[in-house]
């Protein structure tokens, strides 16, 4: 299950880092900086995080099967809805209902914030390699 996980979330990372170097790009270019949270977000949540959950999951294996999807999937759904609801917000592109853009906004980041906690747990699941100690 981690292996699956672990290319799933790398390839959401590679996603993620190329739309925030067109976001970067696009901004640096227009000299117009008003997506500039976005783009941290993009990179920092979308880029980062879920690249090194990826790499993680390449190197551990875990006690729940259950737990590294139920925390993959809450990664992918809150860094999606954090960082579209934050667009959808900032940017107001289609002139979509402010509250249900704020709501979008706030619904993604409880739910990336929920991948998170569900990691630290994840941390403390680590089967123990043969010969090594997991303390």
């Amino acid at each position: 299950m981690e292996s699956k996980w672990s290319i799933r979330l790398i390839r959401l990372a590679a996603v993620f880092g190329l739309l925030g170097a067109i976001i970067g790009s696009d901004m640096a270019g227009s000299g117009n900086y008003q997506i500039r949270p976005v783009h941290a977000h993009i990179l920092v949540v979308g880029w980062l995080s879920i690249f090194v959950w990826g790499l993680f999951y390449r190197v551990f294996k875990i006690k729940s099967s259950k737990l590294v999807a139920a925390q993959g999937w809450t990664a992918g759904i809150g860094a999606i809805g954090l960082t579209a609801g934050m667009w959808l917000h900032l940017v107001k592109p289609f002139e979509i209902n402010e509250t249900l853009a704020l709501i979008f906004y706030i619904v993604g980041g409880t739910i990336l914030l929920i991948s998170f906690v569900l990691f630290i747990i994840v941390t403390f699941m680590i089967e123990p390699v043969k010969g090594e100690q997991v303390s």
